[in-house]
């Protein structure tokens, strides 16, 4: 089955098992890509900046790999939220931008001549990086089309008018208390871009998403209470990709 015959809940469960393994080395990878359907592996490793491609008969996937916090190179790519001109339209974060800027030389090459459906995929700063990729491909007519990108706990990554330019099909991932999906702040200008899936405190999947103002606070605030009777903090554990995988699979 290709990935466009499948439901949106097939759909959000296979990019985030490989958003989730694209934390893996590149020999693990390649194991796990045939799990999920995929012949092609290949492993970008710039700078410190990674990702993986998948491909198979009829798809091709770019998954970025995300935030690591034992790499230093990550860590410094996202604390570097002072906004810069993007490749397409107004402005992005520095270091999301910086990132994608040592990887695109060799993406670009392997994307630009895709024939079959493309999707980008990415978790915390990787979905950061797929989405700066996507839109470079969305707004350039030498690319083909982005059929879809799949994120899961993003953070904010461009001023309204980028976010305003990203024509594209892209479904949003928000866990509950997700602290990354609060940064950068907004007052620094930055927005989200896509359609919001947001997860309940009790798992529930909200889409479309009619959760908002108070009755979001509140849900929020008991996500907060849950995670202190079970000694952690929410914000932080519900960012974790294994938490993504397991709400989508009892979607």
């Amino acid at each position: 089955m290709s990935i466009r015959e499948m439901s949106l809940k097939e759909q959000s469960l296979l990019f985030a098992k490989l958003a989730r393994d694209a934390y893996n080395d590149e020999k693990d990878m390649k194991k796990l890509a045939k799990e999920h359907g995929f012949t092609k592996t290949k492993f970008y490793d710039i700078g410190g900046a990674q990702a993986y491609r998948f491909e198979n008969k009829t798809d091709v996937v770019i998954a970025c790999r995300g935030t690591e916090p034992t790499e230093f190179n990550d860590l410094k790519a996202d604390l570097k939220a002072f906004p810069v001109k993007s490749e397409t339209v107004s402005r992005v974060h520095r270091g999301f931008k910086a990132e994608v800027d040592d990887l695109w030389p060799e993406v670009s090459v392997d994307v630009i001549n895709v024939k079959k459906a493309l999707w980008f995929c990415g978790h915390s700063l990787g979905a950061a990086m797929a989405t700066i990729m996507a839109s470079r491909c969305a707004l350039n007519y030498d690319f083909p089309e982005v059929d879809c990108l799949f994120t899961y706990g993003s953070p904010r990554v461009g001023w309204p008018n980028y976010v305003k330019s990203l024509k594209i099909c892209h479904y949003r991932w928000q866990n509950n208390n997700d602290i990354v999906t609060r940064v950068p702040l907004r007052l620094m200008n930055y927005k989200h871009d896509g359609t919001r899936m947001y997860i309940g405190h009790d798992g529930t999947v909200h889409h479309p998403v009619k959760i908002n103002g108070l009755s979001l606070f509140k849900d929020r605030m008991k996500g907060m209470w849950g995670g202190i009777k079970q000694l952690k903090v929410d914000n932080f554990s519900d960012h974790a990709m294994t938490e993504y995988v397991k709400h989508i699979e009892n979607w």
